[in-house]
């Protein structure tokens, strides 16, 4: 039996003005949301990465897709040990345990650029990503427990909204250092290979990602530094990390409303993941730009996306969170559905003006998600976080798909992603608590 236990902000009432930040907070604050900017910047390289790799390494877009699948893998593998870390030492020992595994991981795009190795390079990405899961699990709930409750989603969207500026700057490093913007026919292909000038050439390509992923590298092994020296403030109970009830897996269970958060994170992490993996070649198949220019478009779409979340945050003021992710999940589900039946310059556009309406999808599932978890909060975050195995299926489905059917075909999979994520926004949401049969496993 479900009994409905909704607090005042989920009950329909209309959103207040709430504090978004306490008094006291903002220097960790600051750096936590820094932490947003951070871990976009690799998130959006693999995107480039996607398309330099199928060029240096002359392969096809399933095995290219595997980028994703290396790098959400870390999330999916690492997000649960984080959990349990910081349930035992806190936020700000895993947030810099994660900065450390991603500044190695960025350091090994060295050697196995040297090495001319695309398994090497998948080693490195999962490495990245296992960082990436550690903050992860913590800035999110660290940033949804630091205030006010009923600001919690407010609060989520705008430190996320620093998230699609890391996948700008992103983006747009890949597209000026990584793309060197020589792309050759099949008959200059042979005539190089001919002439023993095509090996040189891929391993040319391949050097190109070293440096900007060394650059960066340097700058999150600083960041790291920064948090060790900055005093964190207690939140979720971390005050009474001795105390015996942290939470348990099995408790998550009696809450339909974060299983519908996991699932519908699955399916927004892969459409979001999946649709700017292959945004350069829908955008070269069906136009016919160069692999820059498309970059460009690329980046044009991360804007959009910055521009969404943070409008959303503003709106959320006014619109309930899950009212409004429910209308822009019903906008996508249209855009995806031309980009799909006219390919071209209308569905480039279309698909273009997804990433708006992506934005606060996220940030907006994650919040309703860990709502009344009380002390399973970290292990619910964590679970959250581990659905971003769904960029990991996804990507390279969406390949397969590509090679079957068509590039625009692959998009039917996000538009059934968005289906799902309006249910979720406008039911599954709703939060409920199952009773249990024992009442002593109530307490």
């Amino acid at each position: 039996m479900i009994s409905n236990r909704i607090d005042s902000a989920a009950k329909g009432s209309a959103p207040g003005r709430h504090q978004l930040i306490p008094p006291g907070v903002i220097v960790p604050f600051v750096l936590v949301t820094a932490l947003f900017f951070l871990w976009g910047i690799p998130n959006n390289l693999n995107d480039v990465l996607i398309r330099q790799f199928m060029k240096s390494f002359a392969i096809t877009r399933f095995k290219a897709g595997l980028v994703q699948s290396a790098f959400y893998l870390g999330y999916f593998v690492l997000s649960m040990p984080a959990a349990f870390m910081m349930r035992k030492y806190g936020y700000k020992a895993g947030l810099i345990l994660g900065l450390l595994l991603y500044g190695a991981g960025t350091f090994l795009f060295w050697p196995a650029a040297i090495a001319q190795s695309y398994n090497f390079f998948l080693i490195a990405l999962f490495v990245i990503a296992s960082g990436l899961a550690f903050l992860e699990t913590g800035s999110s709930p660290f940033i949804a427990q630091l205030g006010d409750p009923a600001s919690s989603e407010r609060r989520l969207n705008f430190c996320q909204a620093f998230n699609p500026l890391g996948s700008i700057t992103g983006v747009l490093v890949g597209t000026a250092f990584i793309f060197s913007g020589i792309e050759l026919t099949p008959s200059q292909i042979a005539a190089m290979k001919t002439a023993g000038q095509y090996a040189p050439y891929l391993r040319h390509e391949t050097m190109r990602v070293i440096t900007p992923y060394l650059v960066l590298g340097c700058i999150v092994l600083l960041w790291a530094l920064l948090l060790a020296r900055t005093r964190f403030p207690k939140v979720g109970g971390e005050d009474e990390l001795q105390a015996s009830d942290h939470g348990r897996l099995a408790d998550l269970l009696r809450y339909p409303h974060f299983l519908e958060a996991v699932i519908a994170q699955f399916f927004y992490v892969g459409a979001q993941v999946g649709t700017w993996s292959y945004f350069i070649p829908y955008v070269q198949e069906y136009t016919h730009v160069s692999e820059k220019a498309a970059g460009y478009f690329l980046t044009g779409t991360l804007v959009a996306f910055a521009v969404g979340r943070f409008s959303a945050t503003y709106l959320m003021q006014f619109v309930r969170p899950n009212v409004l992710m429910g209308i822009y999940s019903l906008a996508n589900v249209v855009l995806v559905a031309v980009g799909v039946w006219f390919p071209g310059w209308m569905g480039l556009w279309a698909i273009f003006l997804t990433s708006f309406f992506m934005s606060l999808m996220f940030p907006t599932i994650f919040g309703l998600g860990l709502k009344e978890l009380g002390p399973n909060t970290k292990l619910g975050g964590s679970l959250i976080v581990m659905a971003i195995i769904g960029g990991a299926i996804f990507t390279p489905l969406m390949g397969l798909l590509s090679q079957w059917l068509s590039m625009a075909k692959a998009m039917l999979i996000p538009f059934g992603s968005y289906v799902f994520i309006a249910y979720f926004s406008f039911i599954g949401s709703r939060v409920r608590v199952r009773q249990l049969s024992h009442p002593r496993e109530l307490t």
